[in-house]
């Protein structure tokens, strides 16, 4: 179905199955804030439906399904196919980091009778709209020893939050009010004020009693101290639940839905496969898409080609180079990442014959990039005619789209750096609004129609 509203009368009286699909996808938003929470609630997803850890399996024959788990921040799942794996893959690649905000190394501090934490963003944010919302605590703590400390801290009711405090509109004038958007606020004007009262100890030197109340929060609530800050990977994202959105429930807010939306159908629909499938499948889910797929869990890394040399060696029992490259040449993958949904609102920055819609369904992407196509992908026709007829066969809602007008902006997914390993490769995921958001905005109809493309892929 192309470019048209998905909620035909047929959909509509399915809307039970869509909705009910749409209740287990917001659970995973809230429980799976970060990449390692995404990654262990999808370990265990994984391990419930029949998958082996890689490192427990010495062979591998069509029908064995397995994972690996790279560095606590990539997942990847594997169903191996009845074809020789040589003829290829199919791979879904989603990207499991979201825009949010860090906290750094040496961050606390006391001034005037306030204790703040200095941050540092993470991803293409608006800064101004993470000042005053609700925040929670999100991460791990490694101490010297090794022991490993997991903090949550924000999300349960009896919590206390964390917020980046505003200036009043009274004062804001000569600051605020002339600097333009994008620096209402800036990068270090992004501070967490997390405490206001002093501990008085008979036997403490220090003159920031503040600070030292909350240091002492920390080691005896949390089991760490200052020093620690140091081994921490510690973010900030929005407190609270995702929820229903409009009278009629139609749609999801929620934090992270860029690209957890494409990880949970991608996820979801490999765990659901019935049969072998023909080609050996993978869903991959990666890191480090929102800073550019850099670092040992990006798409930049070789953990892909580690990953697929070990599959192949296991399948045929022994491997050589030209192995890998002949699978890579031979493989499909769709970069499931999502798209920017024309706002009625803000509709002059699209050009509307080629912008996607909320409930238009899944949307191809054939090319990001920006301008003159600088940093993308451009899928070739014969792979777009075969994902759209793919698409068709299963009357599966879709549309296309691109990310604004020509000059306007643009932006990038990991398909370039699937394709430059050979990889035929092309964007497919919903499409968002909001985008980058604390909350973003997706359609329900859109999310399950996404589930439904993924499944077909994977069954191609």
């Amino acid at each position: 179905m192309f470019r048209k509203n998905g909620w035909t009368k047929e959909r509509v009286e399915d809307k039970a199955v869509i909705f009910d699909f749409s209740e287990n996808y917001k659970k995973f938003l809230d429980d799976g804030k970060t990449e390692r929470e995404v990654v262990e609630i999808s370990r265990k997803l994984a391990e419930e439906n029949g998958f082996v850890h890689i490192e427990n399996v010495e062979t591998l024959k069509a029908g064995d399904k397995v994972y690996f788990i790279n560095r606590n921040k990539n997942i990847v799942l594997s169903v191996i196919g009845e074809d020789d794996i040589l003829k290829g893959i199919n791979y879904i690649v989603s990207h499991i980091d979201s825009p949010r905000i860090d906290i750094k190394a040496n961050p606390l501090y006391e001034e005037l009778d306030l204790a703040y934490m200095k941050t540092h963003y993470y991803g293409g944010i608006k800064k101004y709209q993470w000042a005053t919302i609700p925040l929670a605590l999100h991460g791990v703590v490694i101490l010297e020893d090794g022991t490993k400390v997991d903090l949550t801290i924000g999300e349960c009711e009896n919590d206390p939050i964390l917020m980046i405090p505003d200036l009043l509109p009274h004062l804001w004038g000569k600051s605020q009010a002339e600097r333009k958007a994008p620096e209402v606020f800036l990068g270090e004007e992004l501070q967490i004020l997390v405490g206001s009262m002093p501990m008085y100890l008979e036997e403490c030197e220090s003159k920031e009693l503040i600070k030292t109340h909350i240091l002492e929060i920390l080691k005896s609530k949390y089991g760490f101290g200052e020093e620690d800050f140091v081994s921490a990977e510690l973010q900030l994202v929005p407190a609270g639940k995702a929820r229903d959105l409009g009278l009629d429930r139609s749609m999801v807010a929620g934090y992270g839905q860029d690209d957890r939306i494409c990880a949970y159908t991608s996820l979801k629909a490999i765990l659901d496969l019935k049969a072998t499938p023909k080609r050996t499948v993978v869903c991959f889910l990666a890191d480090k898409e929102e800073t550019g797929s850099n670092g040992s869990t990006g798409l930049q890394s070789n953990y892909l080609e580690y990953f697929t040399t070990e599959l192949i060696l296991k399948v045929k029992g022994s491997f050589n180079a030209f192995d890998l490259q002949k699978t890579l040449w031979n493989s499909k993958a769709l970069s499931s990442d999502v798209n920017v949904a024309m706002d009625p609102i803000f509709k002059g920055v699209h050009d509307p014959m080629n912008a996607a819609k909320l409930n238009n369904g899944i949307v191809i992407t054939k090319y990001t990039g920006a301008r003159g196509k600088s940093g993308t992908n451009d899928a070739d026709a014969e792979f777009v005619a075969e994902i759209r007829n793919m698409l068709n066969k299963n009357d599966i809602v879709w549309q296309i789209g691109m990310l604004g007008k020509v000059d306007e902006g643009g932006g990038g997914t990991v398909a370039m750096f699937l394709a430059q390993k050979g990889i035929k490769t092309i964007d497919v995921g919903p499409a968002l609004l909001s985008m980058h958001a604390p909350m973003e905005i997706s359609s329900k109809l859109d999310v399950y129609e996404t589930y439904r493309a993924y499944l077909a892929f994977y069954n191609l």
